[in-house]
């Protein structure tokens, strides 16, 4: 096994990325020892019952001596705990978190900082629709993205702490790349952001129409439906969070997309079907661009597995 990137981490929240972490920085040995703390009290017991790492009772106990500090809150709270989090640092160590909003995050974390630690927010691209210390696994990251979002610090030991950073997500097996805060919440707005607002609504509309009964929609659920109710059982605070701080980004690709829909709903009235086939032709060509960059299999059934027969175990 290589020598670790970091001799200890902290992790701050220990919910399906956290516990992720601290599972892969063990089982890849990225991290000679891995500290968590969580604000809930319940938290903390199932995680240490996991034997995730050196369960903290205090933020100040967890974070002392670690070389980098994980932040895996929601985004809402993260200014108030990285505020709490920087006074019990060791000067030269690492601040970072994992929001899917980094804008925010970076006015977060750089009110935050004091001098004496180094503040670079981070986004792996990865996850799932579970949540809780339980559902981490270390290859989590295996194959995904990412995104470092540096500051302006062109110092040398600034550099030298976004190249320690790089090599330990590296070493999760994750691609790393550093992208400017403001581009990649416009990028995370189209490819993430969007798709969770629309598949939060189309579930809702679905159990919310009058002429369709709830049980024949769970019934009769097709591969595309049931596609959007495993993105709707996504976190609700984490996405609330989400919404709320990349509001202008997410605000900017919904009024494309509602002109986009509008102009589908005209030619479905219309009877165009030569716009329709324009249009679906065209989304075919860029499932085939995704299959093709390794970000998803072309395996029938989107990638997923077949349901088990009934009777059979899953």
């Amino acid at each position: 096994m290589p020598e670790p990137v970091f001799s200890s981490i902290a992790i701050v929240g220990a919910g399906l990325i956290g516990a992720s972490i601290a599972r892969a920085a063990g089982e890849y040995g990225a991290a000679g020892s891995v500290s968590l703390y969580d604000a809930s009290d319940d938290v903390r017991r199932r995680a240490g019952e996991l034997g995730l790492g050196e369960v903290a009772e205090t933020l100040e106990a967890a974070v002392a001596e670690a070389d980098c500090v994980i932040l895996c809150v929601p985004v809402g709270a993260l200014s108030a705990v990285a505020a709490a989090t920087v006074p019990h640092m060791k000067a030269g160590a690492i601040l970072t978190d994992v929001g899917s909003v980094k804008g925010e995050a970076a006015v977060a974390l750089a009110a935050a900082g004091d001098g004496r630690v180094h503040i670079i927010p981070g986004h792996p691209i990865a996850g799932t629709e579970q949540s809780g210390p339980e559902a981490g696994f270390a290859s989590l990251f295996k194959g995904a993205w990412h995104i470092l979002t540096p500051g302006n610090d062109t110092s040398d030991g600034y550099m030298a702490a976004v190249d320690a950073l790089t090599r330990f997500w590296q070493a999760l097996g994750a691609k790393v790349e550093t992208m400017d805060a403001a581009r990649h919440d416009r990028v995370l707005a189209i490819t993430s952001h969007l798709p969770h607002l629309i598949a939060f609504n189309i579930v809702s509309t679905a159990f919310d129409m009058e002429t369709v009964e709830q049980g024949e929609v769970v019934k009769y659920s097709a591969g595309g439906f049931r596609d959007f109710t495993r993105i709707a059982a996504s976190d609700p605070v984490m996405w609330r969070d989400v919404f709320l701080n990349n509001k202008d980004a997410v605000l900017e690709c919904l009024g494309r997309f509602s002109e986009d829909l509008a102009a589908l709903q005209r030619a479905i009235r219309w009877g165009d079907g030569d716009m329709l086939m324009r249009e679906f032709s065209r989304a075919r060509t860029i499932r085939k661009a995704i299959i093709d960059a390794g970000q998803d299999s072309g395996a029938v059934n989107f990638g997923r597995n077949p349901l088990p027969e009934p009777g059979s175990e899953a």
